[in-house]
């Protein structure tokens, strides 16, 4: 009976894990269109107006620095996490 109690509150701890996940990412999605605007608006007033490739190619550079800096904190902030659960379980 413990063992399948044990089981069930994994199963709970998932399914909080997921739903976590899945709000941030619908969050980060939004965030990311809000910013696909704002750098794309950035880019129309600063750039001259014509030159399609070379501002499709400053907003592609630029979307591309911001999500390797990002992916590069987020994989810092989920070794951390890891880090602390590992310390916590004493692995």
């Amino acid at each position: 009976m413990a063992k399948i109690r044990k089981a069930i509150k994994g199963i709970g701890k998932e399914y909080y894990k997921t739903i976590s996940r899945m709000l941030t990412t619908a969050f980060g999605l939004v965030a990311a269109l809000a910013w696909n605007d704002l750098v794309k608006k950035f880019i129309s007033e600063y750039i001259t107006p014509g030159e399609g490739v070379k501002s499709q190619f400053i907003y592609a550079l630029f979307v591309t620095i911001l999500a390797v800096i990002v992916a590069i904190w987020l994989g810092n902030m989920a070794k951390k996490f890891d880090d602390g659960e590992e310390k916590k379980d004493g692995k």
